[in-house]
Parts: C-alpha cells; sequence; structure tokens
C-alpha cells in the first residue's frame, strides 16, 4: 500500500473484518495459511460471517524470535506467549525446553508488549524481531521457526468487490449434505471444465451434523467461459454458493 497509506492495527481479526465492512478501513489483511501450520481455520468462518471480498493476496516469510526483556537469560524464562499459530510453527525449539510453559494471546504483538509491561525476567513471547525493536526487548535465540521457508499466505480484503483484469484466482464456497458422492459430483463440474483446483478445505456448518462448507481455490478468470460453466453447474447443485473474489 506504500509508506503513505494509513496502517493501524486491531485486537481480533474479526475487528479487522468488522473495520472493513463498515467502511472505517479500506482494506484489512488477514492470514489464511501458513506452510507449515496449515489453514489458519476461524478466518474462513470470518469470510462467510461478514460481506467482504478477497480483492489480493500476498505470501509473507515468517521469521519467529525469542525475546525478551534487557534482564532476561534464556536459563531463566519459565512462561513464553504468543498466537497459537506461532507457538505451534515454533514447537521443535520450544518443546525442547520442558519446564516452559507456553501460554496464547491474540497475536504476537500483543505477546510481545504483554512482556514489555510485565518486566518479568522469566517471560519470553515468540514474535518478529521488528516486534522486540518496537517494544525494546532483545532477541534470546533468532530464527526458532520449525521450517525456515515457513510463509503465510494473506488475503486482502475489501467491502467492494475490485476485479483486475489479469486476475488468475478465484476463491468460492459452497455447501453439501452427508449424501454419497455429493463431493465428487460437485468436482465433476471442474474436471469436465477442465478448470484447476488449486486448494479445498472443509468446515463444518453450525447446527447440521456431518455436514460441511467448502472453501476451494481455483485456477481461473470468470471471464474464463469454462470457468463460469463450472460455476453455474455447482450454484445450480450445492447450497448457498459464495464468490469472495477474482484476484
Amino acid at each position: 500500500f506504500g509508506e503513505k497509506a494509513t496502517v493501524y492495527p486491531v485486537l481480533t481479526f474479526e475487528n479487522a473484518m468488522r473495520e472493513v465492512q463498515e467502511g472505517w478501513a479500506d482494506y484489512g489483511v488477514l492470514p489464511i495459511e501458513n506452510s507449515s501450520a496449515g489453514a489458519v481455520a476461524d478466518n474462513y468462518d470470518l469470510l462467510l460471517k461478514y460481506h467482504n471480498y478477497i480483492v489480493a493476496e500476498t505470501f509473507l516469510p515468517v521469521n519467529h524470535a525469542l525475546l525478551a526483556g534487557p534482564d532476561a537469560e534464556l536459563e531463566g524464562i519459565r512462561t513464553v506467549f504468543s498466537h497459537p499459530q506461532a507457538l505451534m510453527q515454533s514447537s521443535d525449539f520450544l518443546n525442547a525446553h520442558k519446564n516452559w510453559r507456553q501460554v496464547s494471546l491474540v497475536n504476537t504483538a500483543v505477546a510481545a508488549k504483554k512482556v514489555l509491561e510485565d518486566g518479568d525476567p522469566t517471560q519470553a513471547a515468540v514474535a518478529s524481531e521488528i516486534a522486540g525493536k518496537l517494544y525494546g526487548l532483545k532477541v534470546l535465540r533468532p530464527s526458532i521457526q520449525n521450517n525456515r521457508n515457513n510463509t503465510t499466505r494473506f488475503m486482502i480484503l475489501s467491502s467492494r468487490p475490485i476485479y483486475r483484469e489479469d486476475a488468475s484466482k478465484v476463491s468460492i464456497c459452497f455447501e453439501l449434505p452427508h449424501r454419497s458422492g455429493s463431493l465428487y459430483n460437485m468436482l465433476g463440474h471442474f474436471i469436465f471444465n477442465g478448470v484447476n483446483m488449486m486448494r479445498i478445505e472443509s468446515r463444518p456448518i453450525p447446527g447440521k451434523n456431518w455436514e460441511y462448507r467448502f472453501f476451494i481455490d481455483l485456477e481461473g478468470n470468470l471471464q474464463d467461459a469454462g470457468l463460469r460453466n463450472a460455476l453455474d453447474g455447482i450454484a445450480a447443485e450445492a447450497g448457498n454458493l459464495r464468490i469472495f473474489g477474482n484476484y
């Protein structure tokens, strides 16, 4: 967005969705999947709860560090704070220290801020080195993530459906009953129309035991005849088809 953009944080991913939907922010940036920890499942549910659109995506390398106050030493750490995804992505290093208690917080920046404010030398946070510089924390160990090629995919959200002519990915969601062959029949629309499916995730439908929503990323542009034909077929047979964006 450039250096002139006004960028501000919110406490939760849902708050970010609400800021965009209500028009308080032009765009929101939320993680949707990580190369090590997989899908950020709750954000798939937020895509349905709020009527925002995916207008772009970006991939950012993740570099987690163990941060602590100026008086802390690695041998004295007893409690580590971070977002659950960051704890999971750094599990090899953290679990090697059996006497450390791991505590989940809403995000990595909040974890770093808590360590600063508490001033307890037995506490540490898993966050970026940028967060460490921002809050005046020192790096006890750099690059503690399990996968040195760890990358997070972020979706860029807007309250308006913005489509670029060179868009090459479509994200959709639909619901299916718990019936033999129902998913197979839906995927057949992609096969017969030559549409490449890039990703599929399932989420249970609240209040409907054993029925699921499927979130799918497709290769293509909404101007492509084959893709449009496949989506028409799914719309006729599946429940509650949503197109989140073409980007």
